[in-house]
């Protein structure tokens, strides 16, 4: 549990974001990059990023939030700030796969985490297959 002044609180969601058109272009490096782009931004945001893994087309984040987020502002902000980043730090990799500036699809998904210990959420994320097996 965390406190705000007037608050206790246990907010955690699974957010899972797609490249545009499923495109394959997250590596090692872009993945660990992202990592740390979605760590900072979620300390900005007075988050945590509890886990994170992906696959080439898409990557999983579990974040744990305080109630003063909206999370439809929050993940907005991850995806716009992380598109900027990773498009102008790997700029060569990226516009072989991408002629416009782009990089993730419109369309994520935002899940509550409330059903299933953390513990067991933290396992499905850190079961992901990493970015060279390229199974979904």
């Amino acid at each position: 549990m965390k406190t705000l002044y007037h608050c206790v609180f246990s907010l955690h969601l699974h957010l899972v974001l797609v490249t545009k058109y499923r495109r394959r272009c997250i590596d090692t490096a872009i993945l660990a990059r992202l990592q740390a782009i979605f760590a900072n931004l979620a300390e900005r945001w007075g988050c945590e990023l509890l886990e994170f893994n992906g696959e080439p087309d898409h990557v999983h984040l579990l974040l744990s939030v305080n109630p003063k987020v909206a999370p439809s502002v929050l993940v907005n902000n991850f995806k716009t700030v992380s598109s900027r980043l990773i498009r102008k730090e790997f700029a060569t990799q990226v516009r072989r796969i991408y002629r416009k500036p782009v990089f993730w699809s419109r369309s994520y998904c935002i899940v509550s985490c409330g059903g299933a210990p953390l513990s067991v959420l933290k396992q499905y994320v850190q079961g992901q297959a990493g970015v060279e097996s390229g199974e979904h």
